[in-house]
């Protein structure tokens, strides 16, 4: 029939007609009928796609649950999904080839009425046709610069004014600028700061001028609260005084500061006492490098704040030093403080809050409670009632291993008593890696010469193993809900890394540091880059959270040449998360064989999965086009990042897959 491709956007429409049409109708009828049919497929407007069928926030919607009702692609017919464009970005021609570890293309792009919108590691932003990857604008910020700055970049905001029809995207940059542009030409908005730019370091990071090229930078999205657009940014972690993380907001259509909050209290503000004297002055660190997610209904909005700088010593930052560490919720109209909520009492391991919260609604019984979940590197799940701040399960304050070095104190720290920690914590000589003869020597003496107290174990004045690393557990890759389920999908590493203080000398900015700036993250791994614990070395978990049980656990990835020479499931370091469909589908990307997958979200079984050019370390998103009908799951293919070294293949491509 000729209205066969478009039925799926007039469903209810073209089933009643079709019905009729089978009757035994005169034959003027028919014409009629046909007629009318004809031109409402020519005239229905594009306002009608439903923005449940689009992926208009970073996390899905503005609350990060990474969940979409589509169900065409489902259970059933998921091993047909074939791809069905690739675009790529130019990165590679660009330079990213030369660029540091930290660039990785980990963007989850936007979809609105058909325009996809993506962002680079050098902060350009794209616009692409939804279902076909025809570019139609780009915009780089570093266009007329000699010298390209990349680093992870994870995505834009999207803005409308229903009343103008005014479209906008914003979105930060790898030289701390927050740009606003017209979402249908590309073009910076010329009433928003100076000409489309607000700089984010003009009075403040910017008098810090020691590492102007690593000041601050903006890695991911940005959020919007009505008129109001609200960002963090990344800091260096080393040394401990620099640019402050405070979060601010800012006027949609002027670009005019409207509230800042200090995520490092100062003198007389709330938590200013959980500094020691005079410590909070210039603090780095304390930061949002990771994405927000905000409750629109009741106008709050969830930082994830990270931890402060230096992040291996805090003995010239002695307390708990809030917020560092602590899911925080503010008034997302004027940034007052609602509640907090602090998950790592004075970091001494780098455990900053890397993830998107989770805005979900948990069932207890017949009662439903508006939730926030948080993903931790520790490999916890803390889950909260986002309107009070109340855990929804016990959380304890539990004694942790004591630090040796001089001048320095430790806390207490938080555990929940549900969910139960669905990373490894702890390893014992036992749990080496028995992957090879080659990889269990090299590892067991390697473990002889560290020690370890359990989880929280510091670096000490000598090497201590710390379980888990730097890296996770969880991260940034934060976690997709069904709510039909209530089940909460995560993926997580399983990696160790080594951790020592070493004393420098007298007037440093530090007392003590971590081994060398090279080795500051040395990893617990074998000498192929492995790590240095039993498989699984990678997980996708599902955790049932009206019970806080794990419903189902698998591992995540292969290592090639160890399934070569029959060892399986070892899964596989990753970065990047999940999304998850009504269609009972997970999909994945995230790993480092080059892997796209899909997974049965009940049970954990893999369905399908597709071969990247390189890992895809990005979380996918899903949308319906609006011309074709059909559904496409997307992927961003770039490789690099913290797993470099695990694979050194480098790309720039967005993939697009569809039913045939």
């Amino acid at each position: 029939m000729i209205f066969s491709r478009r039925s799926t956007q007039i469903h209810a429409e073209s089933i009643t007609i079709e019905i009729m049409l089978r009757q035994p109708l005169s034959a003027s009828i028919c014409v009629y009928l046909r007629l009318t049919l004809m031109l409402l497929l020519f005239v229905w407007p594009v306002s009608a796609q439903a923005p449940n069928s689009e992926w208009r926030y970073y996390g899905g919607d503005e609350g990060g649950a990474r969940f979409s009702p589509l169900t065409q692609i489902n259970t059933s017919n998921v091993q047909s999904l074939k791809r069905a464009w690739t675009y790529h970005t130019g990165e590679l021609d660009l330079g990213l080839r030369t660029a540091s570890f930290q660039a990785s293309f980990s963007c989850t792009p936007l979809v609105v009425d058909g325009v996809m919108y993506l962002s680079t590691p050098s902060s350009r932003v794209i616009a692409l046709d939804a279902e076909t990857g025809r570019e139609l604008w780009q915009f780089d910020p570093q266009a007329n610069k000699t010298q390209r700055e990349f680093n992870s970049h994870r995505g834009v905001a999207y803005w409308e004014d229903k009343k103008t029809s005014a479209r906008r995207i914003l979105f930060g940059t790898v030289a701390g600028q927050l740009i606003e542009l017209n979402a249908e030409t590309g073009k910076p908005v010329p009433q928003f700061g100076a000409d489309g730019i607000v700089d984010l370091r003009a009075g403040g990071a910017d008098k810090f001028k020691h590492d102007p090229s690593w000041g601050a930078r903006v890695t991911s999205a940005p959020v919007v609260f009505k008129d109001v657009v609200i960002i963090g940014w990344g800091l260096p972690e080393f040394p401990g005084k620099g640019p402050s993380g405070d979060v601010r907001a800012y006027n949609i259509r002027t670009g005019k500061l409207v509230w800042t909050f200090h995520t490092v209290p100062h003198p007389g503000e709330f938590g200013s006492d959980t500094w020691s004297t005079d410590a909070w002055k210039d603090r780095m660190g304390a930061n949002v490098w990771s994405t927000m997610s905000v409750d629109q209904g009741r106008g709050i909005v969830y930082l994830p704040v990270g931890s402060p700088a230096y992040d291996f010593y805090g003995g010239d930052r002695k307390g708990k030093n809030l917020f560092g560490n602590s899911l925080v919720a503010l008034n997302a109209a004027t940034g007052k403080l609602k509640w907090y909520f602090q998950l790592v009492h004075h970091d001494l391991w780098d455990y900053d809050l890397p993830a998107q919260p989770s805005l979900i609604t948990v069932r207890r019984g017949s009662i439903s409670i508006p939730a926030v979940a948080v993903v931790t590197k520790m490999g916890f799940v803390f889950v909260f009632n986002r309107v009070t701040g109340k855990p929804l399960f016990p959380i304890e304050e539990r004694p942790v291993p004591q630090s040796n070095v001089p001048g320095e104190e430790t806390c207490t720290q938080p555990f929940p008593v549900k969910p139960p920690a669905i990373a490894r914590q702890s390893m014992t000589r036992d749990e080496i890696s028995k992957v090879s003869p080659e990889s269990q020597k090299y590892c067991s003496e390697l473990f002889d010469k560290l020690s370890n107290k359990g989880m929280y174990t510091p670096a000490g004045l000598e090497p201590v193993l710390m379980f888990p690393g730097y890296h996770g557990g969880g991260n940034w890759s934060s976690a997709s809900f069904d709510p039909a389920s209530g089940y909460l999908f995560v993926n997580m590493n399983e990696d160790g890394a080594i951790g020592q203080m070493n004393p420098q000398p007298p007037g440093s900015p530090i007392p003590y540091v971590r081994r060398g700036r090279f080795e500051e993250y040395a990893w617990f791994r074998d000498q192929n880059g492995r790590p240095c614990q039993q498989p699984p070395w990678g997980t996708l978990t599902a955790v049932n959270l009206q019970t806080g049980e794990i419903a189902w656990r698998v591992p995540l990835g292969v290592v090639e040449e160890l399934e070569a020479k029959g060892v399986h499931n070892t899964g596989a370091q990753n970065l990047g998360g999940s999304i998850v469909t009504a269609g009972g589908l997970v999909f994945i990307a995230g790993t480092t064989d080059h892997r796209f997958r899909a997974f049965d979200a009940k049970t954990g079984k893999q369905l399908w999965e597709a071969q990247l050019e390189a890992n895809g370390h990005a979380t996918p998103m899903t949308f319906q086009g609006r011309n074709s009908g059909k559904q496409f799951v997307v992927v961003a293919s770039g490789g690099g990042g913290f797993l470099r070294s695990l694979s050194s293949v480098l790309s720039d491509e967005v993939v697009a897959y569809a039913l045939p």
